[in-house]
């Protein structure tokens, strides 16, 4: 696919909490959910009457722009001293890098959303919600608005930020790293800004103006991991707040969206395959909201607005099956048209060419021509693809140091996800650069159950799919070390939270194809947990593993491959969990039922294997706190490090000395 192909609707994925067992996390940012569906849609224009130009419109609203990096360990906001300037005709990447090299770990490891609005950018710094002027946003000039230590929270930090559109107000949730608890904070604007009001639980958030120029925040609260009701509220002389929808199916989520350009509010109802739009006019907020189509099951759809249309981004149908009210016109998109055609920037799924620059620096992928990495001048990637058990080609993307030679001696860590249609994170991480560096090779296997490739790969992989995934993972594995790429002595494995479902399977079907395995708040038990309805997300999550309670078809699919279920006397690979104490995604109960089954199971196979098996190592460790992954925990990253080097018998000197060039010890 072309660059230019670029995925619709950009923006929305601001706008969308995490949800499922298992979102691809990226960090500090619960608004990116919808854009993996996005990147696998192709686009069918639809164009009705224009009937909205006689329609004021709303200037726009805040927006996310690139985030600003702050350390969260200092109370009130420094200066950072001894900080020496870069001289002028420095090359780009050079200055990347030396920054990168001598910022420490926790001046980037906290990235703050950045907001700007009329005059002003609005972030946080040290332990403080401010605002500059935009002239100024890189001078140390900032007005302090609020003290996030009158929360008294353990090292909090800003989520999200919406500045409502006069700027008499702002608005921030406020999370810390080790729980998904947030509190939304409700400043208004003064010569004394002051706290005007505090709502808990907040997931998505927006401002919108009424006729009578009164600001109105329309919020959707959270309670157990479920988001089911919308409130708005009113501040200052006129105080109110009050329920204004609450979703009745527990299976379906509801998240708040607004129009890029302010015009409209989308109230968005949705489970893993289906979804149903309202809209409120951002013009008559107190109006009642208007239903775009009525939820049909398999049918996805999302809701834009531009220079007086709608534009509406759907999976499956044709035009005329959306009924849109008398007042609305717009463009319906769904797998057939020219993505020239429409308006909006766009960004494509990955379709790398066979080589393509990594730049760590960035933080992201770009599709370039060439094949080294412009930074280190060290780094090349690769797309390959496996041949599935069925057939399929399976992509692959796979990093190492262009001066390295004979691959096959060299270590391989290869990660795998394959869940929820949720692309494979394959973004910077320390950790990761300096397992390059030190000569590892880094295989990400794009599986079926992940997004990479559409709406039919998730499909594909899910419910009595699920072990395409599986299939997948083995032929990824087999054709790397069939192409040269290290060798089964010397591959490991990683994965988290749903991820660890094909992990684990390969551990009981495949168990000779790795050395080693890390997972990170591993789901690993999905009969049990499919069973228990009493769980926040089990209802959620239907679509994706099934009903194995009142379907016999599911439940004995699940339990052909279930990690939990299928454990076995067998040589295992060495594992090594990582858990959390309160997590309320993968519950630490069948972490734990998984980690003593199997060493008991283990126990077994050595007694009879004799004298001389070697017992592989299972490592259970389990960390405090209530939230689901820690990406930057230095005690997990150090310590899957150290466990991977044991493991496969290597010096881990010179990475850990690497690692103090990222990691703050």
């Amino acid at each position: 696919m072309q660059q230019k192909t670029k995925l619709l609707l950009q923006a929305l994925k601001y706008s969308i909490p995490h949800l499922g067992k298992c979102m691809q996390k990226q960090h500090l940012n619960h608004y990116n959910f919808a854009d993996h569906y996005y990147n696998r849609i192709k686009l069918k224009k639809y164009h009705l009457t224009k009937c909205l130009q006689n329609k004021p419109k709303i200037s726009e609203l805040a927006r996310n722009i690139p985030s600003r990096s702050f350390s969260c360990k200092d109370l009130q906001p420094v200066k950072q001293e001894n900080e020496k300037p870069l001289p002028e005709n420095m090359d780009a990447f050079e200055k990347v890098r030396t920054k990168l090299e001598t910022q420490p770990q926790e001046e980037y490891e906290i990235i703050s959303v950045e907001v700007k609005h009329g005059g002003f950018v609005y972030y946080q710094e040290g332990c403080c919600l401010v605002r500059s002027k935009d002239e100024e946003a890189d001078n140390d000039n900032y007005e302090v608005l609020f003290n996030l230590e009158e929360l008294k929270l353990d090292q909090p930090f800003i989520d999200c930020i919406r500045v409502a559109p006069d700027e008499k107000y702002v608005a921030a949730k406020i999370r810390t790293e080790d729980s998904e608890a947030s509190t939304c904070v409700i400043i208004k604007l003064s010569d004394q800004p002051v706290m005007e009001a505090s709502f808990p639980n907040v997931s998505s958030f927006e401002w919108v103006k009424d006729e009578e120029d009164e600001d109105v925040l329309f919020y959707t609260f959270q309670r157990n991991l479920r988001c089911h009701d919308v409130y708005r509220a009113t501040f200052g002389d006129n105080k109110r707040n009050e329920r204004f929808y609450t979703e009745k199916d527990p299976s379906y989520f509801v998240f708040l969206y607004l129009t890029k350009d302010s015009r409209f509010l989308t109230i968005n109802i949705m489970n893993k395959t289906t979804s149903e739009v309202w809209l409120i006019d951002g013009l008559s907020p107190w109006d009642p909201p208007v239903l775009i189509q009525k939820r049909i099951h398999g049918v996805l759809y999302y809701v834009e607005h531009r220079d007086d249309e709608l534009y509406i981004l759907t999976n499956v149908g044709e035009p005329t099956e959306f009924k849109l009210p008398p007042w609305a016109c717009g463009f319906i998109m769904d797998t057939n048209s020219d993505p020239k055609n429409c308006p909006f920037q766009l960004c494509s799924p990955i379709r790398p060419p066979k080589y393509y620059t990594y730049k760590f620096a960035e933080g992201k992928l770009f599709e370039e021509t060439g094949h080294e990495d412009p930074i280190t001048k060290t780094s090349r990637v690769l797309r390959l693809e496996a041949k599935s058990k069925d057939g399929k080609l399976v992509p692959m993307t796979v990093f190492h140091k262009t001066d390295s030679e004979d691959l096959q001696k060299k270590p391989l860590l290869v990660h795998v996800y394959g869940a929820y249609g949720m692309d494979l994170k394959m973004n910077f991480r320390p950790e990761r650069r300096v397992l390059v560096d030190d000569g590892w090779i880094l295989a990400y296997c794009h599986v079926r159950g992940g997004g990479e490739l559409g709406l039919q790969w998730h499909a594909d992989g899910r419910l009595t799919k699920k072990l395409n995934g599986l299939a997948d993972l083995e032929a990824c594995i087999k054709t790397l070390h069939g192409q040269g790429f290290s060798q089964p002595s010397l591959t490991t494995l990683t994965a988290f939270s749903a991820g660890g479902v094909l992990a684990g399977a390969l551990c009981n079907s495949n168990p000779e194809l790795v050395r080693a395995v890390t997972l990170e708040a591993p789901f690993l038990d999905v009969l049990n947990t499919m069973m228990d309805t009493t769980l926040p997300l089990t209802l959620e999550e239907l679509e994706e593993w099934g009903n194995p309670s009142s379907d016999e078809k599911h439940k004995n699919y699940i339990k052909r491959y279930c990690p939990y279920q299928n454990i076995k006397p067998q040589h295992y690979p060495s594992i090594h969990i990582t858990a959390y104490e309160n997590d309320e995604r993968v519950p630490l109960k069948g972490i734990v039922s998984y980690t003593e089954k199997l060493k008991e199971t283990i126990a077994e196979h050595a007694k009879d294997t004799g004298e001389g098996y070697q017992t592989p190592n299972i490592i259970l460790d389990i960390q405090p706190g209530g939230n689901h992954v820690i990406e930057d925990s230095h005690k997990k990253i150090t310590a899957q490090i150290k466990f991977l080097y044991e493991e496969l018998g290597l010096d881990s000197t010179s990475v850990f000395e690497d690692l103090k060039k990222y990691l703050k010890f």
